[in-house]
């Protein structure tokens, strides 16, 4: 086998894997499964990774953090690996290792944000419902978090769960924007504002609807406007290899071999 088709396997083999790797989760999937977690495989490769980065740092006598530990775990397994394929290669290999677990822990974080923000239309539609049909904010925020899923219901049903111990619901609200984002103050704003001052929710709520329905609105038209420049990587990297080894190389190939048969 040719070293060309070897390095086309390899590379279609990387894409197709990095693809698997980063495709979005469908919405349908998302509202309708089970909620969110990483795939058996993968969190058994971190839990490993983070198990011998902690094992190596408790011997260190250093404090043995989940970030620190996933690093030191993964920079020595990618490190090792390559040590015995290619020695060069092997502080390199360290080094990504060290980066991935920071990156995988932002990058989660920022979909996790997303997400809350992305549940919030239909979060304050049915809180509007809730108010509309006589309950108060205690009654509003249990029902709601009882009944849909997702990051702010299960902040709404932490929130009720603390009420429910004896801590004061607004207080509780107000903790919410810190874990799950700034796009949910407005909405526990409106909520801490009617469970302390008695503030009237219902007008409150319905402008806060039409508010986060506009605004999903121009997120969606702002991620349409991104398509085409997204478009670029897969084209020039994927495509138009692709497209010049079918064409222009035999092309290339034969006028080659044509002068080397000439005169």
């Amino acid at each position: 086998m040719s070293p060309a088709v070897v390095l086309s396997l390899g590379w279609g083999a990387v894409v197709v894997a990095g693809g698997w790797c980063l495709r979005p989760r469908s919405r349908i999937v998302a509202l309708v499964g089970p909620r969110s977690s990483p795939s058996g495989s993968r969190a058994r490769l971190g839990g490993l990774a983070a198990g011998l980065g902690g094992w190596v740092l408790a011997r260190l006598g250093r404090p043995a953090g989940e970030l620190a530990a996933r690093r030191v775990g993964f920079a020595l397994v990618a490190g090792t690996s390559w040590l015995v394929v290619l020695p060069w290669a092997s502080p390199v290999a360290a080094a990504l290792g060290w980066a991935v677990p920071g990156w995988s822990m932002r990058r989660a974080e920022a979909r996790r944000l997303r997400a809350a923000a992305a549940d919030l239309p239909e979060v304050v539609d049915l809180l509007v419902l809730a108010v509309g049909s006589g309950a108060n904010v205690h009654q509003a925020v249990s029902w709601v978090a009882g009944r849909t899923r997702g990051a702010v219901a299960g902040e709404l049903a932490r929130c009720r769960d603390e009420a429910g111990r004896g801590r004061r619901l607004a207080d509780a609200l107000d903790e919410v924007p810190a874990r799950a984002g700034e796009a949910l103050r407005p909405l526990v704003g409106a909520l801490a504002a009617s469970e302390r001052y008695g503030a009237p929710l219902g007008a409150s709520l319905e402008r806060l609807a039409d508010e986060v329905r506009r605004e999903r609105r121009r997120a969606a038209e702002e991620a349409a406007r991104k398509v085409p420049v997204k478009l670029l990587f897969p084209l020039v990297t994927c495509t138009l290899p692709a497209f010049a080894l079918l064409t222009v190389a035999p092309l290339v190939a034969s006028a080659v071999r044509s002068l080397q048969l000439g005169p």
